[in-house]
């Protein structure tokens, strides 16, 4: 007799202690479930799956029904280690079409002798929103070519407030005539969203979040320290983009992407060399290998070189463009699983691809560990490398939606909040 293998019943987690992050990447979908403990989140579920060449393009959804397929066997991975089901998830987005900067706007106040309140802070910083969105939106239509392109807010986090000329972490309370306010915002069209929620809908996730991947990358590593200091270039190496933020005394200056990833090197080793797609892949991963014949190797690594020197190019132009930095920080962090290439690591330690930019020394690079992330343990031990911090990072957005509310918080996290749509 045969029976039918009946599904394990997994409990649904209180809605509130758990979350769900969902790295949909082009080349694999991230599921992980974290338990929330006090400022601290701990994962107790991980799940990945592989996903299809035609699901993605680009970092963004090609395939929906594709993408969910794969997203539930991450899911499904993820919630047997867990033992149990959680609602509220954060999916990341990324694509070229996905626009994050940081804007100042300078406020004249009405009545300088007025201490400024959180009523007036809230006007100031829907000003600095409309000049933001208006600004991806003109951005955003002249790529596609589309002026009705629609756009929506996806992140916006504080960066700094100056108050006539001085940097202040409270203003409230504060005289003063002029108000500067740097604040990130990161923008995306709506078509992305909206297959971004079709995904969520059909998995039955309550979305609480969509963030954009640079931005959860600088989260994972600032963590809950509202005071924190920490400079560097994050980039997050894809399959099929690289996302690029750089953080400056704990501020995000700016998000740019650019569409070569981890596939892009796979795709020149196939034309290059005469391969299918999964052969190129398996040569790209295994290059350095020794039972690797002497010949095919050289030639998997001029095609390598070949889309390197392309790739340095897009890091070159994106770091051009943060024009309202000073000096670049002199530290460069990667993750993504296009980073574990060793030639894209040697080739950002050693070349000179950096001389044309204004760093004041050759900058360091180095993988971003898991235990890099503040405030989030892996309790599963099944984390163990670079290729999990976007998802991590996805974490400490949710905490961030969720969580954030707390009567100890800084007004920093205050302003940070009234942020969040």
């Amino acid at each position: 007799m045969v029976f039918n293998k009946l599904p394990s019943v997994k409990k649904k987690g209180d809605n509130k202690n758990y979350i769900v992050g969902l790295d949909i990447g082009t080349e694999f979908v991230k599921a992980l479930i974290a338990k929330v403990k006090g400022d601290n989140l701990e994962i107790i579920g991980v799940g990945r799956a592989r996903q299809d060449v035609s699901d993605m393009h680009s970092g963004a959804i090609a395939d929906i029904a594709g993408v969910v397929r794969n997203c539930e066997d991450a899911l499904a991975q993820a919630e047997d280690q867990a033992g149990l089901q959680a609602q509220k998830a954060v999916i990341g987005i990324a694509g070229e079409l996905v626009k994050g900067v940081t804007n100042t706007i300078k406020y004249r106040r009405p009545q300088a002798d007025k201490p400024l309140d959180v009523e007036e802070m809230q006007l100031i910083i829907e000003k600095v929103q409309e000049r933001a969105q208006d600004k991806a939106q003109k951005q955003i239509a002249l790529e596609t070519g589309n002026d009705e392109v629609e756009v929506k807010l996806v992140n916006s986090a504080l960066v700094s407030i100056h108050i006539d000329g001085y940097k202040v972490s409270n203003p409230i309370g504060f005289q003063g005539r002029d108000v500067a306010v740097q604040i990130y915002t990161a923008f995306a069209p709506m078509v992305h969203i909206g297959a971004l929620e079709r995904v969520a809908d059909d998995l039955a996730l309550e979305l609480v979040a969509v963030a954009a991947e640079p931005f959860a990358v600088s989260r994972s590593v600032l963590g809950t320290d509202s005071s924190s200091n920490f400079t560097a270039i994050l980039i997050d190496v894809g399959g099929g983009t690289t996302d690029i933020a750089v953080v400056n005394d704990g501020g995000v200056e700016g998000t740019k992407m650019f569409g070569i990833g981890g596939r892009s090197y796979t795709r020149t080793i196939m034309s290059e060399m005469d391969l299918n797609y999964s052969e190129a892949e398996k040569l790209k991963l295994h290059v350095g290998h020794d039972q690797i014949k002497e010949k095919v190797r050289e030639n998997a690594e001029k095609a390598i070189e070949k889309t390197l020197d392309v790739w340095l190019d897009g890091v070159e132009l994106a770091l051009s463009e943060f024009d309202s930095v000073d000096h670049l920080p002199n530290r460069i962090l990667l993750c993504g699983g296009g980073a574990s290439l060793d030639q894209l690591v040697d080739a950002l330690s050693k070349r000179d691809w950096y001389k044309e930019l204004p760093f004041t020394k050759r900058p360091t690079v180095h993988h971003i560990k898991p235990s890099d992330v503040a405030g989030i343990t892996d309790e599963t031990e099944s984390i163990n490398d670079h290729t999990y911090i976007t998802a991590m990072g996805l974490l400490r957005v949710g905490y961030d939606t969720i969580i954030g509310g707390s009567d100890s918080e800084s007004i920093k996290d205050k302003v940070n909040r009234m942020l969040r749509i």
